[in-house]
């Protein structure tokens, strides 16, 4: 129990880290190169999924780190089919609504949405990417 809490520490830290790069990266893209944000969301969201990879990979998760590249390239997959699905599609229809329909301002909209997709992130990484041999889901054994 005390490792699953230490866990979601480090993953929360590195969580709002990402969650300040993501937000700076659609300031500048809103503001300062005009994008509109329903296209500055998935372009802002996969660079700060691959951040949060780096950093979850060798500090959330830095007991269970990859032996070899085959497995690293295998938990980023892993990790982008989850997170990013959560993620990019979660943020991206949450901005939509929120900004192009309800009017909301950008900026409230994003943290909004980043909040509302984090626990569904940790719990499809630790559950699903993170996850020892044998411990994920869909392998017929209970987690």
């Amino acid at each position: 129990m005390r490792a699953a809490r230490r866990r979601f520490s480090r993953f929360s830290a590195v969580g709002v880290i990402g969650a300040g790069l993501q937000l700076l990266l659609m300031s500048l893209l809103t503001k300062c190169f005009g994008l509109l944000s329903v296209i500055a969301t998935p372009v802002a969201v996969e660079i700060t999924l691959l951040h949060n990879f780096i950093w979850h990979e060798r500090f959330t998760w830095s007991e269970s780190r990859a032996k070899r590249s085959t497995q690293l390239v295998d938990r980023l997959w892993r990790f982008h089919a989850a997170n990013g699905l959560i993620s990019l599609g979660g943020n991206t229809i949450l901005m939509y609504c929120l900004v192009e329909r309800l009017k909301a301002p950008a900026m409230p909209a994003a943290i909004g949405a980043i909040l509302l997709c984090s626990a569904a992130n940790f719990l499809a990484a630790d559950r699903w990417v993170y996850a020892r041999r044998g411990q994920q889901c869909g392998r017929g054994e209970p987690i």
